[in-house]
C-alpha cells in the first residue's frame, strides 16, 4: 500500500508544477475542468488552485509515507510516479499543441 501512495505522491507533485507556474504567470493552461477536458484552457486562478491542491495532497501522501532518498523501493515508487505522469503529459500536451496549429 505504501508504494501505491508514493506512486500517487510522485504523480501529484510532478503535476503541480505546470499548473502552479501557469497560474502564477497569469497564463491559461489545460486542466480537468476545461472544456474539452484536459484540452481546453482554464483560467490562471483555476490552474493555481488545481496546482496547489495537487501539491498539498502530494505532500500529505509523502508525509504519511516518508521516503529516504537513495536506492530503495519507496524512492523508486515516488520517482516512477513522477516519471509516468510526466511522460504521459508531455506526450498528451505535445499532441494538443500540434492539433491547435
Amino acid at each position: 500500500m505504501h508504494h501505491i501512495a508514493l506512486l500517487f505522491a510522485g504523480a501529484l507533485l510532478c503535476n503541480c508544477i505546470p499548473h502552479l507556474v501557469s497560474g502564477l504567470q497569469g497564463r491559461p493552461f489545460p486542466t480537468p475542468f476545461a472544456t474539452p477536458r484536459g484540452i481546453g484552457d482554464s483560467p490562471p486562478m483555476v490552474n493555481f488552485l488545481w496546482g496547489a491542491l495537487n501539491l498539498l495532497v502530494g505532500l500529505w501522501l509523502l508525509s504519511d509515507h516518508p521516503v529516504v532518498i537513495g536506492f530503495n523501493l519507496r524512492f523508486l515508487a515516488l520517482i516512477v510516479g513522477a516519471l509516468a505522469i510526466g511522460l504521459y503529459l508531455a506526450l498528451h500536451f505535445d499532441k494538443v499543441r500540434r492539433e491547435r496549429r
